[in-house]
């Protein structure tokens, strides 16, 4: 009982994973446990599948041309704040 516990990962821990799939590369360990999880659990499948999506959309974009197609954030507060968050 206390070997699977090892194992299998919570909702959040998958997604912090996911997160991190798409930067680095994943342990053997982190790996299964992941596949594990995403086998059992639609929510964290559905969540992978639209972050597929998503990464493959933003790739597409920034990855068009110059940067000319980037839009400009014209409400300064919000740029702000984005800037504040990366």
């Amino acid at each position: 009982m206390k070997a699977l516990k090892n194992i299998m990962l919570s909702c959040k821990k998958a997604t912090e994973l996911m997160e991190k799939k798409t930067i680095l590369k994943l342990s053997l360990k982190e790996t299964v446990q992941l596949h594990m999880h995403i086998s059992i659990c639609k929510a964290c499948k559905s969540y992978q599948k639209q972050m597929k999506r998503l990464d493959a959309i933003f790739q597409k974009f920034f990855t068009k041309g110059s940067g000319e197609n980037i839009p400009m954030i014209e409400n300064i507060e919000l740029k702000e704040r984005i800037l504040s968050d990366l």
